[in-house]
């Protein structure tokens, strides 16, 4: 049973100190972006490493078979990732965000000729 309470007031502690962290800076979320680039970049490595460890033993066993091996299936060559490199996004002005304009080309005037009312009150209701 202690342990249980102990348990309870180990997570309300944790709760409320998780509650009270401040959100994460410009530059802590600019090193999230770049770790996730560097994961997404390791998976891509690990993916070539994998197609060419496949390509090695499909060449030994059509070499171990020799003629009587199926005829190869078309595949795509595997694509090295190459050395990793992170960009950073720059952020956009203000005026290539869109935030003062419409998006689109305007296809009438801003203002007509035409009135909005024709003028005539509208009669109250009793």
């Amino acid at each position: 049973m202690k342990h249980v309470a102990i348990l309870a007031a180990v997570a309300l502690v944790a709760g409320a100190a998780w509650a009270k962290l401040p959100a994460p800076d410009d530059k802590a979320k600019a090193k999230a972006a770049e770790d996730a680039a560097r994961a997404k970049w390791s998976a891509s490595v690990a993916n070539f490493q994998l197609c060419k460890s496949m390509d090695k033993v499909v060449a030994q066993y059509r070499a171990q078979k020799g003629a009587a091996a199926s005829a190869p299936t078309p595949t795509p060559p595997c694509a090295d990732p190459g050395p990793f490199a992170y960009t950073p996004q720059a952020d956009k002005p203000i005026e290539a965000a869109g935030a003062h304009s419409p998006p689109g080309k305007a296809t009438t005037p801003p203002s007509t000729t035409t009135p909005q009312a024709d003028g005539k009150p509208t009669p109250k209701k009793p």
